[in-house]
């Protein structure tokens, strides 16, 4: 049977992202847990939906996924200038803590993917030690590249032996994006959740900002001062760009009256990606339809 479930969305530079808080994403990533799906989780911020604006194969992916949570202040501005007044940030980091903390799914078994070398493992450790009742069943930390033939093989069997219920990823955006759309038909898990940093924020590699800090949307340049050389291409190549982009498509909104809930519109997920990663994405909609 197919059913279609709907979320109020957000368009970000035509990029829908899930106009939701903490509570509602919670209860959205559970829900996919007892449905028995297939699903997975973007986590996006500027630096996903620019890249994205580059690649129409990572914009498909976020297209295509149950779940897209705002982590950054600025997504969160649009969207309550599009009339999603309860739209609050979620980060990747304080949603990986709150699916742990969730007792009544203690019996959820996780699996770690990411990382520098042995960060995975300590991460394990630290999260089981912070909560006593999680089983966390395995951990790996992939190359810097993709996988070869070998080592997806490898993969494949350990997942399909551990049979985990939720595989954390943080291999960064945008290669945790295209590695979860890859992967989750081959894999023998639930749900592929896309973190970015949250491995080395719970390992202290990455010093967290105050949360004035994170109210304001400056947290990118809090992880700016901690890692200059790594991330100043980024942010230089992607926020003036953004900001010129987003505010002439808030005012053709304000001109045109920003349509808050359109039509649903059936989506169905294609077995791979087949673009050119320079042609642009398509226009979005107004909510989100997962197939089920």
């Amino acid at each position: 049977m197919t059913r279609i479930i709907q979320s109020p969305l957000a368009k970000v530079l035509n990029i829908r992202v899930d106009a939701i808080d903490m509570e509602r994403a919670v209860r959205k990533f559970c829900k996919i847990l007892r449905d028995e799906r297939k699903g997975y989780v973007c986590v996006a911020g500027v630096h996903g939906i620019m890249e994205a604006q580059r690649s129409r194969a990572l914009a498909e992916v976020y297209a295509q996924a149950d779940l897209t949570i705002p982590d950054g202040m600025p997504l969160v501005w649009v969207g309550h200038a599009q009339g999603y007044r309860d739209m609050q940030r979620v980060t990747g980091p304080d949603f990986m803590l709150r699916i742990f903390h969730q007792s009544e799914y203690s019996g959820t078994t996780h699996y770690l993917y990411g990382g520098e070398a042995g960060v995975a493992d300590q991460l394990r450790e630290i999260m089981c030690r912070r909560f006593p009742g999680a089983r966390i069943v395995g951990s790996r930390t992939p190359p810097f590249r993709d996988l070869n033939k070998s080592e997806e093989r490898e993969l494949i069997e350990e997942i399909r032996f551990l049979h985990p219920d939720v595989i954390w990823v943080g291999i960064s955006c945008p290669k945790q994006e295209l590695f979860m759309y890859k992967y989750l038909p081959l894999l023998d898990t639930k749900v592929m959740v896309g973190v970015g940093a949250a491995f080395d924020y719970h390992t202290g590699r990455i010093r967290d900002s105050s949360e004035w800090v994170k109210r304001a949307g400056l947290q990118w340049l809090h992880r700016l001062i901690q890692d200059p050389k790594r991330l100043w291409k980024r942010h230089l190549r992607n926020n003036p760009v953004f900001l010129f982009q987003i505010t002439r498509q808030l005012l053709l909104e304000r001109l045109h009256e920003y349509p808050k809930e359109p039509a649903p519109e059936l989506v169905t997920a294609d077995s791979e990606l087949g673009f050119d990663d320079t042609s642009k994405p398509q226009e979005a909609s107004g909510t989100r339809s997962a197939v089920a």
